[in-house]
């Protein structure tokens, strides 16, 4: 049954899971672009985002229901896939900082517009949900408690505005104070993903290396 502890519970997991940099910086990257109706892209961006959550998350809480301790495996195997290629991009990135390169800013292509912003959430947060830990406890607790198909679409859905709250009320900000919004967001897109000259870093690359080993023995153990 659901009962206000779970239900606290996976509110805590939805706000942690809200704190996703890959959905957050498509927002941003709309609120920079010149684009003619920013709002607009901005939201069906992060209507896109809602649905691909909505959906991946109904997916494993009904399959879950159905299949059990099979489904309950892939789970463990998604997770653990999505570990080890963390520890390989980690690597990659670790090998990359031993040669000084020049990072290409992100930007939006000019493509981008209300019809291809939705289809770029999708596509955006669908890849990062393998990730999302918080997002498979809370469908896995859900199936624990034996909380009924109805009721656990409902919290799901209440799950995934609260995974889009953050870029909603960034998306808000930015419309209302849009000069002084955007005069930050600027500055932060220009040190974090602008283009600059990364120069060569040992001590940088050993680090990146020792954090691939830590997640891909967690990917082995978990």
């Amino acid at each position: 049954m659901l009962t206000a502890g779970l239900l606290w519970a996976i509110a805590g997991l939805a706000a942690l899971d809200s704190l996703n940099p890959a959905t957050v910086a498509g927002v941003t990257l709309i609120l920079l672009a010149p684009l003619r109706r920013p709002g607009l892209t901005a939201l069906a961006y992060v209507a896109g985002a809602y649905l691909v959550v909505l959906a991946v998350g109904s997916g494993l809480f009904l399959g879950s229901a159905t299949l059990g301790d099979a489904v309950a495996g892939a789970a463990t195997w998604v997770r653990r896939g999505a570990l080890l290629l963390a520890a390989l991009v980690l690597l990659v990135s670790a090998a990359r900082r031993l040669r000084t390169r020049t990072r290409a800013a992100l930007v939006l292509p000019a493509w981008f517009g209300p019809w291809t912003a939705a289809p770029l959430g999708v596509l955006v947060t669908g890849a990062d949900l393998p990730n999302a830990f918080p997002y498979l406890i809370a469908v896995e607790r859900l199936n624990a408690a034996g909380v009924p198909a109805g009721t656990g679409l409902l919290v799901l859905a209440g799950y995934g505005l609260v995974y889009c709250l953050p870029c909603l009320l960034l998306l808000v900000a930015g419309l209302t104070w849009r000069h002084h919004v955007t005069h930050r967001l600027r500055r932060v897109h220009d040190r974090l993903g602008g283009e600059r000259l990364q120069p060569r870093s040992v001590p940088a690359a050993l680090g990146l290396l020792l954090l691939a080993v830590v997640v891909a023995v967690l990917a082995l153990t978990l």
